[in-house]
Protein backbone atom coordinates (compact mmCIF):
# COMPACT_ATOMS: atom_id res chain seq x y z
CA UNK A 1 0.00 0.00 0.00
CA UNK A 2 1.21 3.70 -1.18
CA UNK A 3 1.39 6.03 1.30
CA UNK A 4 -0.55 9.24 1.59
CA UNK A 5 1.00 12.41 0.17
CA UNK A 6 1.41 15.55 2.90
CA UNK A 7 -2.08 17.15 1.24
CA UNK A 8 -4.24 13.63 1.86
CA UNK A 9 -2.52 13.41 5.55
CA UNK A 10 -3.82 16.99 6.57
CA UNK A 11 -7.22 16.80 5.19
CA UNK A 12 -8.64 15.54 8.20
CA UNK A 13 -5.80 17.72 10.37
CA UNK A 14 -8.00 20.30 13.30
CA UNK A 15 -4.70 22.16 12.53
CA UNK A 16 -4.54 22.52 9.06
CA UNK A 17 -8.65 22.79 9.42
CA UNK A 18 -8.01 25.92 11.45
CA UNK A 19 -5.06 27.71 9.23
CA UNK A 20 -7.43 27.21 6.38
CA UNK A 21 -10.32 29.11 8.05
CA UNK A 22 -8.02 32.08 9.27
CA UNK A 23 -6.34 31.87 5.78
CA UNK A 24 -10.36 33.49 5.04
CA UNK A 25 -10.58 37.06 5.36
CA UNK A 26 -13.99 37.14 6.21
CA UNK A 27 -13.86 34.21 8.85
CA UNK A 28 -11.08 36.71 10.56
CA UNK A 29 -13.31 40.15 10.07
CA UNK A 30 -15.74 37.95 11.70
CA UNK A 31 -13.70 36.14 15.06
CA UNK A 32 -12.03 40.03 15.54
CA UNK A 33 -15.27 41.39 15.62
CA UNK A 34 -16.26 39.20 18.41
CA UNK A 35 -13.11 39.32 20.09
CA UNK A 36 -13.51 42.22 22.38
CA UNK A 37 -17.32 42.22 23.12
CA UNK A 38 -19.83 39.43 22.67
CA UNK A 39 -22.32 40.30 19.67
CA UNK A 40 -24.99 38.67 17.64
CA UNK A 41 -25.03 37.42 14.28
CA UNK A 42 -27.01 40.95 12.93
CA UNK A 43 -24.61 43.18 14.84
CA UNK A 44 -22.05 41.18 12.93
CA UNK A 45 -23.52 41.43 9.66
CA UNK A 46 -24.41 45.04 10.00
CA UNK A 47 -20.79 45.97 11.03
CA UNK A 48 -18.74 44.36 8.46
CA UNK A 49 -21.70 45.00 5.68
CA UNK A 50 -22.10 41.02 5.16
CA UNK A 51 -25.06 38.97 4.24
CA UNK A 52 -26.39 37.32 7.48
CA UNK A 53 -26.26 33.94 5.83
CA UNK A 54 -22.57 34.41 5.74
CA UNK A 55 -22.12 35.30 9.10
CA UNK A 56 -23.99 32.46 10.08
CA UNK A 57 -21.39 29.77 8.07
CA UNK A 58 -19.01 31.28 9.17
CA UNK A 59 -19.94 31.63 12.75
CA UNK A 60 -21.01 27.84 12.64
CA UNK A 61 -17.39 26.77 11.20
CA UNK A 62 -15.90 29.08 14.02
CA UNK A 63 -18.01 27.47 16.56
CA UNK A 64 -16.72 23.95 15.39
CA UNK A 65 -13.51 24.82 15.44
CA UNK A 66 -14.05 25.96 18.85
CA UNK A 67 -12.78 29.49 18.08
CA UNK A 68 -16.03 31.09 19.06
CA UNK A 69 -18.57 30.28 21.60
CA UNK A 70 -21.94 31.40 22.59
CA UNK A 71 -21.33 33.70 25.08
CA UNK A 72 -24.19 34.82 26.49
CA UNK A 73 -28.40 34.58 25.78
CA UNK A 74 -30.09 37.37 25.41
CA UNK A 75 -34.42 38.37 24.39
CA UNK A 76 -35.45 40.35 22.11
CA UNK A 77 -38.75 42.41 22.62
CA UNK A 78 -41.09 39.39 21.17
CA UNK A 79 -39.19 36.89 23.55
CA UNK A 80 -37.11 35.23 21.25
CA UNK A 81 -33.75 33.86 22.42
CA UNK A 82 -30.25 35.08 20.58
CA UNK A 83 -27.08 33.70 20.96
CA UNK A 84 -24.28 36.32 21.63
CA UNK A 85 -21.15 35.03 20.32
CA UNK A 86 -17.14 36.17 21.53
CA UNK A 87 -14.13 34.67 20.44
CA UNK A 88 -12.06 32.27 22.38
CA UNK A 89 -8.92 33.29 21.50
CA UNK A 90 -6.60 36.26 21.79
CA UNK A 91 -3.96 35.74 19.74
CA UNK A 92 -2.98 33.27 16.86
CA UNK A 93 0.71 31.80 15.68
CA UNK A 94 1.16 29.67 12.97
CA UNK A 95 4.87 28.91 12.36
CA UNK A 96 6.96 26.15 10.06
CA UNK A 97 8.68 23.16 11.56
CA UNK A 98 10.41 21.92 8.01
CA UNK A 99 7.25 21.17 6.54
CA UNK A 100 4.56 21.16 9.20
CA UNK A 101 3.09 23.85 10.37
CA UNK A 102 2.66 24.25 14.22
CA UNK A 103 -0.16 26.30 15.26
CA UNK A 104 -0.30 28.07 18.99
CA UNK A 105 -3.40 29.82 20.19
CA UNK A 106 -3.75 31.79 22.95
CA UNK A 107 -7.34 32.61 25.15
CA UNK A 108 -9.03 35.34 24.54
CA UNK A 109 -8.37 37.43 27.79
CA UNK A 110 -12.04 38.85 28.56
CA UNK A 111 -13.72 39.04 32.43
CA UNK A 112 -16.19 36.47 33.17
CA UNK A 113 -19.74 37.52 32.36
CA UNK A 114 -22.36 34.52 32.91
CA UNK A 115 -25.03 36.77 33.53
CA UNK A 116 -28.73 36.09 31.06
CA UNK A 117 -29.71 39.67 29.72
CA UNK A 118 -33.50 40.03 29.67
Amino acid sequence: MTQPNIIQLSEFNVTQKIIESLSNVCTRAVLFSVKEESKDATQIADELKLSLSTVYKTLSSLEDLALVEVHKFIFSNEGKKIKQYRSRIGKVEITLNNTEPVLHLYPNKRPVETKISK
